[in-house]
Parts: structure tokens; sequence; C-alpha cells
């Protein structure tokens, strides 16, 4: 009964923020209605999901992350696909996708996104501190 009481309440968070913002593994657990070990488990499985990782190993998903995650719930348990299955569609439909979509980067080029990485990567660093000291 208390996971559902969470579950509401992360849902309820995670509705609360905006599109862009990054979201906590119970957050996304609750939002995909899998357990949190499921996700860190698929983190394992797929190299493809790479949750930025702060102090004392704290997950903060990035919108791209969720869509992700999402797509391997559905391929697993929607449709049926073994682990190997997933991870052969996710090798196979990047380059796919891409091509359909142009990129799937927005029109970033590799230089451009990880300066855009390193900003944000700042900003995660800079909101940790500041969150230390409202303490």
């Amino acid at each position: 009964m208390a996971d559902a009481a969470e579950r509401g309440i992360a849902r309820t968070r995670s509705a609360a923020k905006s599109s862009g913002a990054f979201r906590t593994i119970s957050e996304v657990a609750a939002e995909l209605e899998v357990p949190q070990h499921v996700l860190r488990f698929w983190e394992e499985k797929f190299n493809q999901v790479r949750p930025l990782k702060r102090g004392g190993g704290r997950r903060y998903y990035r919108p791209e992350d969720v869509e992700l995650l999402r797509r391997i719930r559905r391929l697993l348990h929607g449709e049926g696909y073994t682990i190997r299955g997933v991870q052969k569609v996710l090798r196979e439909g990047a380059g796919r996708r891409d091509a359909e979509t142009g990129g799937g980067d927005g029109g970033l080029d590799a230089e451009r996104r990880r300066a855009l990485q390193g900003i944000v990567d700042e900003l995660a660093s800079l909101h940790d501190i500041l969150a230390r000291r409202r303490v």
C-alpha cells in the first residue's frame, strides 16, 4: 500500500516538472510503472541508457533517457521481445531512425553536443552545490 502511495506522489511531482526537466530514478520508475531495480538492470543491459550520476551515485534521467526506457519497456513487456531482441532492435533501429529523422539530434554536430553536455553537467554541479548549502 505504501508503494502505491509513493508512486502517486512521484507521479504528481513528475507531472509538475517541465518536459525538459531531469527525473530521478523514483520518478521514472513511477512513470513507467516498473521497480527501480529494473531500471538499474536495464542500464546494465542497454548501454544506450546513460543517466547522469551525481554525488552518492544519484541518477538523473534526461527526457531522451526516459523515452528510450519507455521504448525498452514497450518492447519487452508489450511486444514480448527478449533482452537480446531489444538490444538488436536498438542497435539496428538507431541507424534507421536517424536516417528517417535527419539525425535525431536536432542537427547538432558532435562538438556542439559535447559543449552543450558540458554546460548541462556544470549546471547540475552548481545545482548540487546550492542544494547542499540550503541544508
